[in-house]
């Protein structure tokens, strides 16, 4: 919903230009991405044992779905988007609290192809998961996966336990996704240049350590090689899902073979050109897909 150029008193309503009611969390983001763009996906994820769980259940068609259906209301966010492009999301527990490793694990076969990837999201929202995420990303990496992780920022904050949690997973990611706030409260960095190098020290060698840097771009990392990619200009209202829309671009053109500046490049197109629609359940299946043609691409190696 939105926007509102301020936070209004306590008791008084505000009337809104525009909203749109649909599914959300990073990872149902990124699969309706890949949708957008043409591309297959599978999610394993969770909804709530109402109304609002059949609702959140039909937005994905065309998408393979596993969805542990829990015994609690389904999550709600609401995200209020802001004049100046900054947004505020009001969300509750709900069925969020109830995913397991054991449900994952069940749904989740052997890779079918040398460098199939899985994206994980949303890990601080996900505290039945969250206690067993060592044991998933080795079971993960067993079944012959890449993995892929997007942090997303805990709500108790970067404390020392969150912290702790985060450096024993980043030997075991191939792609690190992270936002550039993230990756200077995980590193204590002041700056960019020392948060990557950091990262890098604390991951395996070989890698791609991606933080998404807003409106500029995004930086990549991979075997002491970076790469600065701007981001194209464009007006766009609704911000959220950014992060997860580029991880759709980039994660796809990875799995095509595409080099770490066809990625990052792919993913900043993928992003502008989703969120450029609003609103997105307009959007119709494969539209998109020239996101990912290589024609033009360029990017700045440091």
């Amino acid at each position: 919903m939105g926007s509102i150029d301020g936070w209004p008193q306590i008791g008084t309503e505000v009337l809104l230009p525009r909203s749109e009611l649909r599914a959300g969390g990073s990872a149902a983001n990124t699969a309706l991405a890949l949708r957008h763009l043409g591309l297959p996906a599978h999610l394993i994820s969770a909804i709530g044992n109402d109304e609002l769980g059949r609702l959140l259940q039909a937005q994905f068609h065309g998408v393979r779905t596993d969805l542990q259906i829990c015994d609690r209301p389904s999550t709600v966010s609401v995200g209020l988007m802001h004049a100046c492009g900054e947004r505020n999301f009001f969300t509750t527990h709900g069925h969020l609290e109830e995913l397991s490793c054991e449900y994952v694990l069940a749904h989740l076969p052997p890779a079918s192809s040398q460098g199939a990837i899985v994206l994980l999201t949303g890990v601080f929202l996900l505290p039945r998961l969250r206690a067993a995420y060592l044991r998933l990303l080795q079971a993960i990496r067993g079944l012959g996966y890449q993995v892929a992780l997007d942090t997303g920022w805990p709500s108790d904050q970067w404390n020392d336990t969150n912290l702790a949690l985060v450096a024993s997973w980043l030997p075991l990611c191939d792609h690190l996704l992270i936002n550039e706030l993230e990756a200077l409260s995980i590193t204590g960095a002041a700056d960019l240049d020392t948060a990557l190098a950091r990262l890098a020290l604390a991951s395996q060698p070989e890698a791609s350590i991606i933080v998404k840097t807003g409106a500029q771009g995004v930086t990549g990392l991979q075997a002491g090689q970076r790469i600065d990619h701007r981001s194209a200009r464009a007006e766009i209202f609704d911000t959220i899902g950014a992060g997860d829309s580029f991880n759709a671009g980039y994660l796809a053109m990875r799995l095509r073979g595409g080099s770490l500046a066809q990625a990052l490049a792919a993913g900043c197109q993928a992003a502008v050109a989703i969120l450029q629609r609003f609103p997105r359940s307009a959007i119709v299946p494969g539209e998109l897909a020239g996101c990912l043609q290589q024609d033009g691409w360029t990017a700045e190696a440091a």
